[in-house]
């Protein structure tokens, strides 16, 4: 398994909007090949937004960084930050992560 974090400069719309505006989108993503979940991630006071996800390879994490990367691209956004980890499963079993 691979962790991906990306965030990146946004504007609006943050909380409830956010969710409406993004519905579509969070549906889209949940069809990504090899993605086991993604948790969105915002901070109106920052003026960020972003995601962790986990997939369940490097070859699908890389491709889907790309991919949303073009895709925040052509939204305009710019300062895009994505970088992909490896899971210590042992430890993170211990803090209840949900990675069975």
């Amino acid at each position: 398994m691979k962790l991906l974090q990306v965030d990146f400069p946004m504007k609006t719309p943050f909380g409830e909007e956010m969710s409406e505006a993004f519905r579509g989108l969070a549906e889209d993503i949940a069809a990504e090949e090899g993605l086991i979940w993604k948790i969105w991630t915002e901070n109106a006071e920052t003026k960020e937004a972003g995601g962790v996800y986990l997939f369940a390879d490097e070859a699908n994490a890389k491709r889907y960084l790309a991919k949303h990367t073009a895709r925040l691209e052509g939204f305009g956004i710019q300062n895009i930050r994505g970088k992909i980890f490896d899971i210590n499963t042992p430890l993170s079993l211990i803090d209840r992560a949900p990675i069975a």
